[in-house]
């Protein structure tokens, strides 16, 4: 029996180059577009495709329309979330039942579901507070008479939107 390729060894030099393009546009619209700064945006994103190889495999796929949907979603979401958590935090009686929710999401342990505690984590008012291996989640949220779980169900549908075919966590 022979062991399985290496991500490193799988990736097409067509795949690596776009990769570092990517990351080197990212460097220039972090960084601006002086010359003298690109040595250092160069070696950063070789730094950052080398990186990325294990971190995100070829044969791992994203749906663009799924991404645009879900950053769609998103943003409105967010600012409304946060406006909401400003209105509270001014308010001068408190509306709120802070407390933890308990989520049990469909992705399996893994860079999938650490990616959508990360996501979830940028909403106001909500944070999770722990992400098992079950697909079990405890969020803290300032409203727990919302309908919590019913909102981390439509985020979790949005963020699997971007991820197609792929359920597994890994």
């Amino acid at each position: 029996m022979t062991a399985p390729a290496s991500p490193r060894q799988t990736l097409s030099r067509p795949s690596l180059l776009g990769r570092g393009l990517l990351f080197f546009a990212l460097w220039l619209v972090l960084i601006g577009a002086a010359p003298k700064d690109w040595p250092v945006g160069l070696i950063a994103a070789a730094a950052a495709t080398w990186a990325s190889i294990p971190l995100w495999p070829p044969e791992s796929r994203l749906s663009p329309t799924g991404l645009l949907r879900f950053v769609l979603r998103f943003l409105p979401q967010a600012v409304v979330a946060g406006l909401d958590v400003a209105r509270r935090a001014f308010a001068r009686r408190i509306a709120m039942t802070p407390g933890i929710v308990t989520y049990r999401a469909g992705l399996r342990s893994g860079m999938a579901q650490g990616a959508l505690c990360a996501v979830m984590s940028l909403q106001p008012g909500k944070l999770p507070v722990s992400c098992a291996a079950s697909g079990e989640m405890r969020v803290h949220c300032l409203d727990s008479d919302a309908p919590v779980t019913a909102e981390l169900a439509a985020d979790e549908a949005a963020f699997l939107r971007i991820l197609p075919g792929d359920r597994s966590g890994a």
